[in-house]
């Protein structure tokens, strides 16, 4: 996929004889590289450039897509505005087209826009390879017309992304917010993750019982974290408690404590973790595992603030806020009477929901420099990502989603032995075929099973050709079919 502005010599620029014309600089990129899909952005100045060029493009590549985002920039100068501007539309791009790969065009709009592109780029917020045309009085045999620009190499300085999400906070929330959230580890600013982050600044303050859903892996913990730091209670214990962990048998001494004697092996008084969060937040992280006596005890704890220690038989009082977690379905769980309908909405007082890592895909390349980096103080050799590692793991599902993620690059940072971390690095495991197989359609009335296999079937070679970059025998060797049938896609029905 090509992401290109559009300006004053698209799609014709004029030529060195008087009234004459040569092709601008995005029809000449579209000439020397092969695209499935081309993304013109187009400035107020620039509406009539950028619909000529889309009509040029339609008229001489009609195999390549072609759609239009328009960008209300008053000031095709302002560099802020145009990196807004930039990174919404990433964002939707992104989501849409979750397995492409990413080109830039830097030839057209204003300079503002090329330095813009470039630090996008070079900080890896937009995994993309970077595409320049030269003039044509430039271009010689040892500088050929097309420059791909390589922001890895060491000529480049390092530059990194804002890796904390901007949320609107009350003025005694925002007091080192952005400092926290780094601290936290907690990446990204996708609308999803914003929402999440949002949701709970809000609950943060109020003191009530929160639930946090999400899979595994998704940073759970972090939000709770994030949501006793902005508490009332920042300075008292945040104690985390992995319910799924706890052996049936010990959830209420674990969490309520037991006194010597109280069974066998009680060979001491334990306080339990309620008592030593007393004051502070309890996280219970995958609460939907507690056995159904814990239940009814933990909303004891919930109602009435009271505890009773096993073996005691006498009620004590604590003071401490709960957090809890599931990756699991509450509410079938209560239908299926595996969880306390009473419980459970009163831990969901409020909810947080955290995205799937493949549901905010534009904050992936963030995380995993965010990851890199910390790696790279360890190992006291820098490494950096070339764009198609970045591309590849933002197209990867994750389903283990950010922990999964960490791993990932971690283990490529290691084997990455010459200092850039390259796809083949990555070690990336493919889908299941039976994940794949979830995922279809149900059979209804109107259905057309040839329709369904044809849109399938185009669907993967537009992505192995984006992902080869046109190369037909190496898109083949993606698909495990002929190089003449990649070739008979790309040449359309016979006529």
């Amino acid at each position: 996929m090509l992401l290109t502005f559009t300006g004053f010599h698209d799609p014709f620029a004029a030529a060195g004889v008087a009234g004459s014309e040569q092709e601008g600089p995005v029809l000449s990129l579209l000439r020397a590289r092969t695209f499935d899909r081309v993304v013109l952005f187009s400035t107020p100045n620039t509406l009539d450039r950028t619909e000529e060029t889309q009509r040029e493009i339609a008229a001489r590549h009609p195999k390549i897509r072609v759609e239009v985002q328009h960008f209300p920039l008053e000031d095709p100068t302002d560099y802020f505005a145009i990196l807004a501007s930039m990174r919404r539309a990433f964002r939707v791009i992104t989501d849409a087209a979750p397995g492409a790969t990413y080109c830039i065009g830097t030839a057209s709009g204003t300079p503002q826009m090329h330095a813009c592109w470039v630090l996008l780029a070079a900080s890896n917020e937009i995994p993309a390879t970077l595409l320049h045309m030269r003039n044509v009085k430039f271009v010689t045999a040892q500088k050929p017309s097309l420059m791909e620009i390589d922001v890895s190499r060491p000529e480049f300085p390092t530059v990194r992304a804002r890796i904390w999400a901007e949320v609107e906070l009350d003025d005694g929330d925002k007091q080192d917010f952005s400092h926290l959230v780094t601290k936290l580890g907690i990446v990204g600013d996708h609308p999803a993750m914003l929402t999440a982050i949002q949701t709970a600044a809000l609950f943060a303050r109020a003191d009530v019982p929160v639930l946090i859903l999400g899979e595994s892996g998704t940073g759970k913990e972090k939000i709770a974290q994030l949501i006793h730091h902005l508490s009332d209670r920042a300075a008292r214990s945040f104690v985390a408690v992995n319910c799924a962990a706890i052996p049936k048998d010990l959830a209420e001494s674990t969490l309520f404590g037991h006194q010597r004697g109280a069974f066998t092996g009680a060979t001491s008084d334990q306080p339990g973790k309620f008592k030593m969060a007393d004051g502070g937040t309890l996280f219970l992280d995958e609460v939907a595992e507690l056995p159904m006596d814990a239940q009814a005890k933990l909303l004891r704890a919930l109602q009435d603030g009271v505890i009773e220690p096993l073996g005691s038989g006498r009620a004590v009082n604590v003071n401490c806020r709960v957090v809890a977690a599931t990756n699991a379905d509450l509410q079938a769980a209560v239908q299926s009477g595996r969880f306390r309908e009473d419980l459970y909405y009163r831990l969901a007082v409020g909810q947080v929901r955290i995205p799937a890592l493949r549901d905010r895909r534009s904050d992936i390349p963030k995380l995993a420099v965010f990851f890199l980096d910390e790696i790279n103080a360890r190992l006291g050799k820098p490494r950096q990502f070339n764009a198609d590692a970045l591309s590849s793991l933002q197209s990867h599902d994750w389903p283990g989603n950010v922990r999964e993620l960490r791993n990932a690059v971690q283990s490529a940072a290691i084997v990455a032995t010459t200092g850039l971390v390259e796809s083949e690095h990555l070690k990336l495991q493919p889908p299941s075929p039976q994940k794949s197989l979830d995922s279809l359609p149900e059979p209804h009335e109107g259905f057309s099973l040839d329709e369904f296999i044809s849109q399938v079937r185009t669907r993967l070679y537009t992505r192995a050709l984006a992902a080869t970059q046109g190369n037909a025998t190496r898109a083949a060797k993606l698909l495990g079919c002929t190089p003449q049938a990649v070739l008979k896609y790309q040449r359309g029905p016979a006529k």
